[in-house]
């Protein structure tokens, strides 16, 4: 996504030529209630061409990931067998939100600190939960522990007021 008019906001290697406002003005094209719609954001920076043109693997081959999304599929199928309509954590509903995401007090804690921080909605706070959720069938976790709720509001920093500062 292009975050500014030049198009060099946030480049690593090219400085951002727009004047004081500019980029904030440009951002705020995309209304929140939008925004509050997708259930992941992440900030790409992009790659430079060394990193491109690089022979060394990734942390984690495509293989491995692979496995591991088939298995957290399988979980999702087996948990939503017989539901109507729902086949991954995703589709859930809100009452299936409460029954298949629970979170520990530590859990309510995080997130209660984060809606407040980051001025989340109740649609945030259902999307956080779902993708907590996957997060932890990727890690073959029956329970959403600390690390997948952290992970899951981290993908949700920009609906920040000021995201893209």
């Amino acid at each position: 996504m292009i975050t500014c008019s030049c198009g060099y906001f946030n480049h690593p290697e090219k400085d951002c030529v727009c004047g004081p406002g500019v980029v904030q003005k440009y951002l705020n094209k995309i209304s929140g209630p939008l925004l509050d719609r997708i259930d992941i954001h992440v900030e790409v920076t992009p790659v430079s061409f060394s990193e491109l043109s690089s022979t060394s693997r990734g942390v984690e081959q495509s293989e491995k990931i692979r496995e591991r999304v088939i298995l957290a599929r399988q979980i999702q199928n087996d948990r939503f067998k017989g539901e109507n309509q729902v086949y991954s954590n995703a589709q859930m509903s809100g009452r299936q939100v409460k029954e298949v995401c629970e979170i520990s007090l530590a859990g309510q804690n995080l997130l209660k600190t984060a809606m407040e921080r980051l001025g989340l909605s109740a649609r945030a706070y259902d999307r956080i939960l779902k993708v907590s959720r996957t997060i932890a069938d990727l890690s073959a976790s029956n329970e959403i522990r600390i690390e997948h709720l952290a992970e899951a509001i981290q993908y949700r920093s920009l609906d920040k007021e000021t995201w893209g500062n």
